[in-house]
This record gives structure tokens, C-alpha cells and sequence, in this order.
């Protein structure tokens, strides 16, 4: 994304905060972030798909931020989780992510709330792919479940944490009482064997495409997180090399593959870089991905 383009979402965004989404116009954007109305149309085919741009720019980051706190440390530490957690409901919180989420379910735009109703999905599928790390593939079939509940408590306890304005309470002790919830709850049910949703539906919630699919991004967001955790701190240049390929496959919307191939080349060409199995893994991730890119296309020229 260009520089101009990330702006006129940051300028955006700030003004939705301000006056609202709805209150504002196009034109209080041209004139806020300095572009013509041609440049607007240019990146955007109206207000909604900005919006969508700054809440799609913000879960990048929130995602980034999130999995480098499992750089060198073991998924299954739910401490780990929890500082997770946190880090995204202060994200939220600080991005008034809330309050335009609640602005726009509650407007006609049918769009912007499928679009919306996607992202909750998408944050569901990310809980439930950690409480498996955390509790392990024998309570799967329970997990689903236990994300589910665990994210309306979650949001619940959150919301009338702050209705309270407790000073004595804050949102680190929020999210540890309700992390402590979920783990009886998680046990509760494998003891009781009682089954509500099929981990399975999950898929069927989500887009069918591999690139929206959890699943599949979070093998390649792991793949790259086992290479990251065999890469000493001083060597940066090598994290870099793999924040790029992450850019890249994430945030392009058009991935280019020859660049990906040309600095995963240069990574394995590095004497100081010893983890080849793990990167050869990430490399297959990679060519499953482009080659499903190429069917998708030529099915559409068909």
C-alpha cells in the first residue's frame, strides 16, 4: 500500500472518531487528507470500502504485533494468550474500534455488516486455533465451543468492566478472570462430553477461499514463526526478510511471487541461517498457495 493511500486511511480514520462514520462526508475526507476527488475514487469505490480499508489495516497490525509475541516462546503458554488478548482489546480500545463497529451495525449497510460479521468470525476462528495450542488436539472437539462462550464472556465482562469505571479493576485482571472461566469450562465439558457446535462448522462460516481461510494463514503464520524462533536477535536482517514475505503474502493484494522466491533465496543463502527444514515447509506453504491462485484465475477466464 502507498504512502498517500495509508494516509487518507489514517486522516479517515481519525475523523470517524471524531464525528462518526456517518456524519462524515466524502469531501470533509478530500479536504482533511489533501487529495482530489479523483484520487479518492482512485483507492476507493466509496466511504464503506474505506472504512473497510482502516479495519482491515488495523487487524494487519493487530496480527503482526500478535504473533510476535510467540517469537521464542511455546504456543501452549497461556500466559502468552493473554498478554495476546490484551494487546488487542487495548489496540481496540485505543483505535476506537468499538464504537465504529456498534456505529455500523446498527446502519442499513448491509456490506459493511456481512463485512463486519466476517471479521468477528475471523477473530472467533484465531481464539479457537489458540485454545487448541493451549489445550491440546484431544479437547478439540470441545473447543469451538469453549471459544465461543469464552468470547461473549470476554466482551460482556469487558463491557460493564468500563460501565463500572472501577478504578481498582483494570483490563489485564478483566481478561485474566474471564482466561480463568474458560479453562474450567474447557474442562467441565470434556468431563461432561457434551458437544454444542462441530469444530467443523467453523469452515463453513467463513469464506471459502484459501486466502480468507483461518486455517491456512495460520500454517503459514506458524511456519513463519518457527523460522523467527530460530533467528538469534541480532541477526535482522534475516527478521526482516520474513516481515517482508508476511507483507507480502497479507497485505498485497496481488502477491508477487518472484520476490518472495528471490528473498527466501537470499535467507537460505545466509551462512548464519540454520533453520532449512522449517524454511523448506514455509516454501511448499507458498507454492500451494500461488498454485491455487493460478486455478482461481484461469477458472474465472474460462
Amino acid at each position: 500500500m502507498n504512502d498517500r493511500k495509508q494516509n487518507v486511511i489514517k486522516m479517515a480514520h481519525q475523523l470517524f472518531i471524531d464525528k462518526g462514520f456517518q456524519a462524515t462526508s466524502i469531501q470533509e475526507i478530500l479536504d482533511y487528507s489533501g487529495i482530489s476527488k479523483g484520487t479518492f475514487y482512485n483507492y476507493f469505490s466509496s466511504k464503506s470500502e474505506l472504512l473497510m480499508a482502516i479495519f482491515k489495516t488495523n487487524h494487519t497490525k493487530l496480527e503482526k504485533d500478535r504473533n510476535s509475541l510467540l517469537i521464542g516462546q511455546s504456543p501452549s503458554d497461556i500466559e502468552i494468550f493473554i498478554k495476546q488478548l490484551e494487546m488487542q482489546m487495548k489496540a481496540n480500545q485505543r483505535n476506537k474500534l468499538f464504537t465504529l463497529f456498534e456505529e455500523v451495525m446498527v446502519s442499513n449497510d448491509n456490506e459493511l455488516k456481512a463485512f463486519l460479521k466476517q471479521g468477528q468470525l475471523r477473530v472467533l476462528s484465531w481464539i479457537y486455533q489458540r485454545l487448541i495450542d493451549i489445550f491440546g488436539e484431544s479437547k478439540k472437539p470441545y473447543l469451538l465451543d469453549s471459544a465461543i462462550m469464552f468470547t461473549g464472556i470476554l466482551q460482556q465482562n469487558i463491557k460493564y468492566h468500563f460501565m463500572a469505571k472501577d478504578t481498582s479493576y483494570n483490563i489485564n485482571h478483566v481478561i485474566r478472570y474471564s482466561v480463568e472461566r474458560l479453562i474450567g469450562m474447557v474442562n467441565e465439558l470434556e468431563k461432561s462430553g457434551n458437544q454444542l457446535f462441530n469444530p467443523e462448522q467453523l469452515e463453513g462460516w467463513l469464506p471459502n477461499c484459501i486466502k480468507d481461510n483461518r486455517g491456512f494463514q495460520q500454517k503459514l503464520y506458524r511456519s513463519i514463526l518457527d523460522i523467527k524462533k530460530g533467528i538469534s536477535n541480532d541477526q535482522t536482517n534475516q527478521i526482516r526478510i520474513l516481515d517482508f514475505v508476511e507483507e507480502e503474502l497479507f497485505d498485497s493484494k496481488k502477491p508477487r511471487k518472484f520476490l518472495i522466491e528471490s528473498v527466501l533465496f537470499s535467507l537460505k543463502s545466509e551462512p548464519t541461517f540454520i533453520n532449512k527444514k522449517a524454511l523448506q515447509r514455509l516454501e511448499q506453504l507458498i507454492e500451494d498457495y500461488f498454485a491455487y491462485l493460478d486455478t482461481e484465475t484461469s477458472s474465472m477466464e474460462a
